[in-house]
């Protein structure tokens, strides 16, 4: 008598489960280890025996950070720049895709190729390059400064993850819409951007975290307006290389966080039906 398949499959099920909560509690460890950091008093930070718990937790930090009176200049910074890349990018992206799947025109493999290329170029090394390209433009010190340059690296990969998407829509969906006397545009805006929202959220999550998180571009642009900061340049003001504020700086970057996982749960659903599509693409 043979067991059922059932039965069979639940030992790998059961391991493949253990093994996800296992990934899951490594990849949450860190942001634990940040919330604990920032609820700690400045005792058990600086004890030479941590623990991964507190037995008097406190918002000592939070309050630090809130005083500071350019903090909310640099949250309203930080979301103008993200919002900015992720509207901008999206918009370019889209257009971009659909261009060079339903168009036929000379070096559309190379313009493709060159997406590949230009996303295998470190940051670090156009940095100085992009420096003096600000500096031309009278950008630095702007939050202009901070949003071309996030918006060109964003651009390449959006592109080329949106292409499948559009490729995927059939063009005879193209042809009846046309027959039923929809432009063009119509067309565009009001068939093949519904379809083809999955990859554009997916794709603007990606360019949200990369502005929001970005420190190289505001450390490197903004030199003398802090008026013009962002949030990760917020985390200087609680580092000092004599005194650290280790407390502040848990707490500014649990604040700063916040913002990323609201996003995720917003766009959860289109997030991972997105990214399906694209596999499957």
């Amino acid at each position: 008598m043979t067991a059922p398949r059932g039965w069979v499959r639940r030992p790998w099920r059961l391991a493949a489960e253990a093994t996800a909560l296992l990934v899951a509690a490594v990849v949450a460890f860190p942001l634990y280890w940040m919330l604990l950091g920032a609820v700690k008093p400045a005792g058990e930070i600086e004890s030479t025996e941590p623990r991964p718990w507190t037995s008097s937790p406190s918002l000592e930090s939070f309050r630090r950070v809130f005083e500071q009176q350019a903090f909310g200049r640099y949250f309203v910074n930080s979301l103008v720049v993200a919002l900015s890349v992720v509207a901008a990018s999206a918009l370019i992206a889209f257009l971009a895709a659909t261009a060079v799947t339903r168009f036929r025109f000379r070096f559309r493999t190379t313009v493709l190729i060159m997406f590949l290329v230009a996303q295998m170029v470190p940051v670090e090394a156009l940095t100085i390059p992009m420096f003096f390209l600000m500096r031309d433009f009278g950008l630095l010190n702007t939050l202009g400064s901070l949003i071309l340059p996030h918006i060109a690296f964003s651009l390449p990969f959006a592109i080329w993850m949106l292409r499948g998407f559009v490729k995927a829509v059939p063009e005879s969906l193209e042809e009846a819409a046309y027959l039923d006397g929809a432009s063009r545009a119509r067309f565009l805006w009001q068939i093949l951007l519904p379809l083809v929202l999955p990859g554009l959220v997916a794709t603007s999550v990606f360019s949200f975290i990369s502005a929001w998180n970005d420190f190289l571009f505001a450390k490197s642009f903004i030199i003398s307006d802090t008026s013009q900061s962002t949030l990760p340049m917020a985390l200087l003001v609680f580092y000092k290389p004599d005194e650290p504020d280790w407390g502040g700086v848990m707490a500014a970057s649990t604040v700063m966080t916040v913002p990323v996982l609201l996003f995720f749960v917003l766009v959860q659903r289109r997030l991972v039906s997105g990214l399906g599509g694209a596999v499957k693409d």
